[in-house]
Parts: C-alpha cells; sequence; structure tokens
C-alpha cells in the first residue's frame, strides 16, 4: 500500500518546471500524463479521462500524451525513500493546461486521492518555480498521491520544452513525503502543513537563510503560531527539504 501511495506522488513531482510557465512555440500548452498502469489499463484510462472531460472542459483530443514509467518512478524514489515500482504500480495521472492562466489553480479528485491535497502539490510546485497553469489530478483507484508529483513535472517539461534537474524534482518529492508523514503522525490536516511549509518558505526566501539549525527554528516557531505539533524528526526532515530546494534555486537565479 505504502508503495502504490508513493508512486503516485512521485508521478505528479516528475513534471515540475523551473522556469516560469509558458507555453513554448512547440507545445500547445496542454499535456496529459498517464501512469502506465493506467495507461495499458482501457478501464482505468476511461475513468482518469472521464474526469479530465468533466472538470478541465478542454478537449483531451488536443493534449500531447506523456507516459509516467515506473523507471522515472524509481529515478526519483531511489534518493528519497529508496522504494522500487513495478510498472503495475503507477496508477495516478495528470492533466496540465498552461493556458489563459495567470495563477495555479489544481484540482485533486478527493474520492481518489485520499492524502495529499491541493495546497500540498500548489507548495511543492512553488519550490520548483511552477505558479501559473492549470493542473488536475486523479487516479482510477484510491491513493494518497504520494507519487502525483511524477507526473506533473514531467507534463511541465513537455508543455514547457525545460528538463528539470533530477536534485530539483527529488526536493520537491521529498516534500511532498514529508508533509504527507507529519498528516499521518498527527491530527493536522494537509493543508495545514501546506501552510506551514510555505509560511517556512517565506521567510527564508526573505532572508535567504541557508543554515539548517536556523531553518529548524523558524519551522520551530511558525509550527507553535499555527498551534501545529511536528515531531523533532520531521522538522529535521522538513528543514533539508527546505534547504535543498531553497539553496537549488538560488543557484539558478530563478
Amino acid at each position: 500500500m505504502r508503495k502504490s501511495i508513493i508512486a503516485l506522488i512521485l508521478v505528479i513531482l516528475m513534471i515540475a518546471v523551473i522556469v516560469p510557465t509558458i507555453t513554448s512555440a512547440d507545445s500547445k500548452g496542454l499535456v496529459v500524463c498517464y501512469g502506465e498502469t493506467t495507461y495499458g489499463n482501457q478501464e482505468y484510462k476511461n475513468m482518469v479521462d472521464n474526469f479530465f472531460n468533466s472538470n478541465s472542459h478542454v478537449n483531451l483530443k488536443d493534449a500531447d500524451v506523456q507516459i509516467v514509467y515506473a523507471d522515472d518512478v524509481n529515478a526519483i524514489s531511489s534518493g528519497i525513500s529508496q522504494e522500487t515500482y513495478g510498472s503495475d504500480e503507477v496508477l495516478s495521472s495528470a492533466l496540465i493546461d498552461l493556458n489563459n492562466n495567470q495563477n495555479m489553480e489544481i484540482t485533486v479528485d478527493t474520492s481518489k486521492i485520499t492524502l495529499v491535497t491541493s495546497d500540498m502539490y500548489a507548495s511543492a510546485l512553488k519550490s520548483v518555480g511552477i505558479t501559473k497553469g492549470y493542473v488536475y489530478v486523479t487516479s482510477p483507484v484510491e491513493a494518497t498521491g504520494e507519487s502525483a508529483l511524477a507526473g506533473i513535472l514531467k507534463s511541465y517539461e513537455e508543455a514547457t520544452n525545460v528538463q528539470i534537474p533530477d536534485d530539483v524534482k527529488q526536493a520537491a518529492n521529498q516534500e511532498i513525503e514529508v508533509e504527507s508523514q507529519i498528516v499521518k503522525d498527527s491530527n493536522v490536516s494537509g493543508d495545514d502543513v501546506a501552510k506551514v511549509v510555505n509560511d517556512v518558505k517565506e521567510e527564508v526566501k526573505k532572508d535567504n537563510i541557508t543554515d539548517k539549525d536556523n531553518i529548524v527554528t523558524i519551522i520551530n516557531n511558525v509550527a507553535v503560531n499555527n498551534n501545529i505539533e511536528i515531531s523533532e524528526s520531521d522538522v529535521n526532515k522538513l528543514a533539508d527539504t527546505i534547504s535543498q530546494s531553497h539553496c537549488s534555486r538560488s543557484s539558478r537565479r530563478l
């Protein structure tokens, strides 16, 4: 169960970009990315397509199609969770539309995605520089949504013709994984955890803080101010993630 859960968020993470989300001359700005398990099962694919058609109001026939394979997911998970996924474990899918939107709007199929919220996805995407576009996330069967990020990142790469560095993908994926763990360990909602992470990242960015001990202090202070309890272990993991994300973006002057 944990493997299929993590695999779902990884799919979305692989699509994020580190540049402004603009439509390139070679792309329609519309990409649908299927997990390989879903793509190979017509019933599953129909379920996913029905969600996209009902919520996005775009013609899927106009979209570029990408598939996230187990190897894509494993390339990220090997450096974080050390999990290995098979071709029958990559289910989550994402639709990316970069047309006619100056903000980030994320629609999550809460009937299937049980853990990761739209705010959690938005926080991770913001970490890699994605702040504009429509994103739709679903799965043919119930899953936490943790691997879906890989698919989102891959879709953004296709829509913008920009390759996202592996370290940036890993930082975004790890952020989702840590936030998910905090939700599992406590009674805190995913959106509340995402708010804490966003507040911390804003403070780190504003003061250009890179020292982990200082980031740990900021996380603890923001958590207290929001009446959220986070274990010492999760605080340290979150500090590592935020530090890595901040340094990666700073080095590229995004």
